[in-house]
């Protein structure tokens, strides 16, 4: 005996935050975000950007909120925009303490983590070739 109602499957294909619009493939490509910055953990911390990561963790707090304001509520957005958050803080705090154990005041630590000078060139430059 067929069924008479539409299967769940159906639903979730024509539904508003379904596989036919952005709402579901902004979140889905998002998660490429999320995944860089689990993988920087195991960069050494003097290498993050403090000012990158205070980016990433506004969007994160801001857009999660937002996800549940908007209409459609996109549930899909809301988890990865709270994923980049929760990454983002997790590498602030990473250089707040990595900084404080440099001996650094308060102050000092903060200026360090919104203030980072250009990184250096890893290779020497060679000095020109005498005519």
């Amino acid at each position: 005996m067929a069924a008479r109602g539409v299967s769940g499957f159906q639903k979730f294909l024509q539904s508003e935050t379904g596989p036919k619009t952005i709402h579901f493939w902004a979140p889905v490509m998002k998660w490429a975000l999320v995944f860089a910055g689990i993988s920087d953990l195991n960069r050494p911390v003097e290498s993050l950007s403090g000012t990158q990561q205070l980016a990433l963790f506004a969007t994160g707090a801001i857009w999660t909120r937002w996800c549940l304001i908007i209409k459609p509520k996109n549930y899909l957005l809301a988890s990865v925009n709270f994923f980049l958050g929760t990454v983002a803080s997790v590498q602030l705090s990473r250089l707040f303490v990595y900084n404080r154990s440099q001996g650094k005041s308060y102050a000092e630590t903060f200026q360090a983590l919104f203030s980072q000078p250009p990184p250096q060139p890893k290779l020497p430059v060679p000095a020109p070739a005498a005519a």
